[in-house]
């Protein structure tokens, strides 16, 4: 039996014919997973409120629950409001969340979804309704079960969302490598920007990481949340950088195994990944997995989560 990973693809979401957001990647990444036989399968429960509402503002939440965002709000998000996408959307942070606690437990845990990290405080923006990341180190801090945390973002996007709510958090850092010229274009403070121009390359950007990933672990987190957003692909159709599959693995390794030797434990989010055709897309997301399932065997010693690192 292999490891846990929490997914939501089966809360289908009604788009428009021609919309950008490519949902059908969730369920072909399960569908990749499924028969790499390295991970056990688990619906993601639904986040309650009072864990939103840590992150965000009740009156915006109350909104988006109950359908009565205004029509600018809705037109931020990307998405047509409907039932279907306030149930995923509840279930990609609910996700988070519990994956968070599979890594407390066992070093690593994975979402098959989440990693929304351009949601702020009191809206949401870009695919993105709830910042799970947020929620899920705020719903950590409350219950005493870390109350320090990093998140190491590497879509192409920056994780502006992530920044603005924790910009005046001490407890928390923020690492973003994103495109220089992309969205967000308004950018905001992370603890950690590198920006990155546009055709970045394998080597480029390995060695842009690699840089900045030590600053990560002195700041001694007691949890990292990983955005493992792949649209740093070549030829992304939202991206403009220039990374290849093997540039991604290599990525994925990076940062990875620094967890696994600096005994932090992970949670992996999906965050973006917009390539035609969407197999592309589906096939580097399942190879972050795979990577995580090198780095944290089943065979690996115990967990202790009161030292974080592997009993020996």
């Amino acid at each position: 039996m292999g490891r846990r990973l929490f997914y939501c693809d089966h809360h289908e979401l009604p788009l428009p014919a021609g919309h950008k957001f490519p949902s059908r990647k969730h369920r072909l990444l399960r569908d990749l997973l499924a028969k790499d036989g390295l991970f056990v399968f688990e619906q993601a429960p639904f986040a309650n409120s009072g864990d939103i509402e840590l992150a965000h503002d009740p009156g915006y939440v109350h909104r988006f629950l109950t359908g009565t965002l205004d029509a600018q709000a809705i037109r931020r998000i990307g998405f047509p409001w409907s039932e279907q996408l306030v149930r995923r959307t509840l279930a990609s942070a609910g996700g988070t969340l519990a994956a968070a606690r599979d890594a407390l437990a066992s070093g690593f845990g994975g979402n098959l979804a989440g990693g929304t990290h351009h949601a702020s405080r009191g809206e949401g923006s870009g695919f993105c309704v709830f910042n799970d990341l947020a929620v899920t180190i705020l719903a950590l801090r409350r219950d005493g079960l870390a109350a320090r945390a990093a998140v190491i973002d590497l879509d192409v996007h920056q994780g502006d969302g992530t920044a603005l709510i924790f910009e005046h958090d001490h407890g928390v850092l923020t690492l973003s490598l994103h495109g220089r010229n992309n969205f967000p274009f308004r950018k905001q403070r992370s603890r950690i920007d590198v920006d990155l121009p546009d055709g970045t390359g394998d080597h480029e950007y390995l060695a842009a990481l690699t840089a900045v990933l030590p600053r990560v672990f002195d700041f001694r987190p007691d949890v990292i949340l990983y955005q493992s957003g792949v649209d740093a692909l070549a030829g992304d159709g939202l991206g403009r950088l220039a990374l290849t599959h093997e540039g991604l693995i290599q990525r994925d390794r990076t940062v990875l195994g620094a967890c696994r030797k600096h005994g932090v434990p992970v949670v992996v989010t999906l965050g973006g990944g917009y390539s035609n055709p969407v197999e592309r897309t589906a096939e580097a997301h399942a190879n972050t997995f795979r990577t995580a399932a090198s780095v944290f065997p089943l065979e690996t010693p115990p967990w202790n989560p009161s030292t974080g690192a592997c009993v020996t």
